[in-house]
């Protein structure tokens, strides 16, 4: 019996060590957290640029539009999925740009039907096939780019190949990955991304 409490005591114990060690070291460990959310190749020559939707603050698309004011890409595909009080994101975005400046011209809109981001990748990269493209710079907000790109993949292997994949993470306008944790709507951000990132990992 006291052998068994003993056994306890240290087990008790060695929580309060470990359970010690992580909030003195939490500068550490947390940031790793978040930048585990982000996957950014950076720009480069491209033949087109993708702008994922799910963006309600505009980086994505300024992003984008910047891409082509430094001449990595001719042009800007808008990805538009519904759901916008009766319209296709595409429809508010593409104006939204226009407003801060870049060409309406750079901006091709492409409305469609998916719901999620592993349906946009069908979607968007049956579309890019169509096209003939050979080379795509991904834009997405950053705390959604390394999931969007294992996505990405996903899909392009599904499909027996595709163009490629180059992931340019936009800034948001609440998460930053290696303070994540001090504000609220950054808080939620990193755990509603962790929760699709096991979701999708398991096959949801």
């Amino acid at each position: 019996m006291v052998r068994g409490r003993r056994s306890f005591s240290r087990f008790l114990i060695a929580i309060a060590i470990v359970a010690l060690a992580l909030v003195v070291s939490y500068r550490l460990w947390l940031p790793l957290i978040g930048r585990a959310l982000v996957h950014d190749d950076g720009p480069a020559k491209a033949d087109l640029a993708v702008v994922l939707g799910g963006d309600y603050w505009g980086n994505r698309i300024e992003t984008a539009g910047m891409l082509v004011r430094r001449g990595y890409v001719p042009s800007v595909l808008v990805s538009g999925p519904p759901g916008f009080y009766g319209v296709h994101e595409s429809d508010l975005s593409i104006p939204y740009a226009v407003g801060k400046g870049f060409p309406a011209g750079w901006f091709q809109a492409f409305p469609h039907d998916a719901l999620s981001t592993k349906d946009e990748a069908r979607v968007v990269l049956a579309e890019l096939r169509r096209r003939g493209i050979h080379s795509v710079l991904i834009v997405t907000s950053n705390y959604h780019s390394a999931r969007a790109r294992r996505i990405f993949l996903a899909a392009k292997n599904a499909m027996g190949g595709g163009p490629d994949l180059r992931m340019v993470a936009a800034s948001d306008e609440f998460f930053h990955p290696d303070t994540w944790w001090r504000g609220r709507e950054s808080q939620k951000t990193a755990f509603f991304e962790w929760w699709k990132t096991v979701a999708t990992a398991i096959g949801y």
